[in-house]
């Protein structure tokens, strides 16, 4: 409940009753299937990290694709395919 008043009822004016299922439904939705959830006291999961990379060149270019819903409230970010 607090997580939802903050990410989104802090944030967002409600205009009626019929727009507030569809913001909550619209947070639910994101919260459960998109949202990437931390683990327990934020610690990573139990492998090594992967070596850094020195040189700039090994780097490949990202091309990340931004999904707004709720007007810009809650955003999605995933890879371009």
């Amino acid at each position: 409940m607090q997580t939802c008043r903050g990410e989104l009822l802090d944030r967002t004016l409600i205009w009626n009753q019929r727009h507030l299922p569809h913001a909550l439904r619209e947070f639910e939705q994101f919260y459960n299937s998109h949202r990437p959830h931390q683990g327990i006291a934020n610690t990573r999961p139990p492998r090594p990290l992967p070596t850094p990379i020195a040189n700039s060149d090994g780097i490949a270019p990202l091309d990340i694709r931004r999904r707004e819903r709720l007007g810009g409230i809650l955003n999605e970010y995933q890879h371009a395919a």
